[in-house]
């Protein structure tokens, strides 16, 4: 009995630890080591982007330099398939090199099986596309040299027998318009229509209607070639008080006047609207 008791009392007081717990505390201390340890971090954030950034070179297009993202795991399979798509050379005629940011050649990407980290490269490093195909799109450099390329012709009479060509369209402008550019206005351009049209008469204008009194009628070279007609309107409808570029025309309230063409203008009796006769009529 007294065995007995001394032997409990040695378990009480130095409790055997389990395994249990030896092992939670392995499993602790090896979670603090993670967390710690920069190595296990960047290991972590290689998995999340396992890509690189390779500038795209061609053996027969001279200009094309494109910047192309790739992931590692990518067979040279898969990669040529995307350069394809890019640069119009086929997978079955295409060799790929490697070179590094200094242009020393690193290696020749001939298994099409392996992924492209396999090659170890570096985002800036350079992939080399060669086109092995003599009959490529990309031969001859007539992608990329326009001479090369065979244009179409037309002959004058041809053209001038088209309808909706960009000169139809502009001989439809000039027609329309006499000031449009290219096509010289005569010093005496509408001065037939200023043989009715005096300082002093009333008049409207289009478009709007608007009414006023005329104020000047002559050449205005600032203006442009040709006649015109200066007016003072009744309200507040014009563009300056009858100074046009520091030239002084006539003079009239501010915003109230302005230089048209002949064309434009109708004299007559056209008395000042009431401002307030349309609210009577309501």
């Amino acid at each position: 009995m007294i065995f007995l008791r001394r032997v409990l009392n040695e378990e009480c007081l130095h409790p055997p630890v389990s395994s249990y717990s030896l092992e939670g505390h392995e499993e602790l201390q090896v979670m603090k080591g993670r967390a710690k340890s920069p190595v296990m971090g960047s290991r972590l954030q290689i998995q999340g982007d396992e890509s690189v950034l390779l500038c795209v070179t061609h053996s027969n297009l001279k200009s094309f330099n494109a910047h192309v993202r790739f992931p590692l795991q990518m067979t040279l399979e898969s990669v040529k398939e995307k350069l394809w798509k890019k640069s119009g050379t086929s997978v079955s005629s295409m060799c790929l090199e490697l070179y590094d940011d200094t242009g020393s050649k690193i290696a020749d990407l001939s298994d099409n099986m392996r992924p492209l980290g396999f090659y170890s490269p570096l985002d800036g490093f350079r992939l080399h596309v060669i086109d092995l195909d003599p009959s490529s799109v990309s031969s001859g450099g007539w992608l990329e040299d326009t001479s090369l390329v065979e244009k179409y012709k037309i002959s004058e009479e041809a053209y001038d027998k088209l309808d909706g060509t960009y000169r139809k369209f502009k001989e439809k402008l000039k027609h329309q318009n006499p000031m449009s550019a290219g096509n010289k206005i005569a010093a005496n351009y509408m001065e037939n229509l200023c043989s009715n049209i005096k300082v002093g008469d009333r008049c409207q204008v289009e478009p709007g209607e608007k009414r006023g009194v005329v104020k000047y009628v002559g050449q205005a070279e600032d203006l442009g070639p040709g006649f015109w007609v200066g007016i003072q309107y009744d309200e507040p409808l014009g563009k300056h008080d009858g100074t046009v570029k520091g030239m002084r025309y006539f003079e009239c309230p501010l915003l109230h006047g302005a230089m048209v063409r002949p064309d434009k203008v109708q004299v007559g009796d056209y008395p000042e609207r009431d401002p307030f006769e349309e609210e009577e009529e309501i």
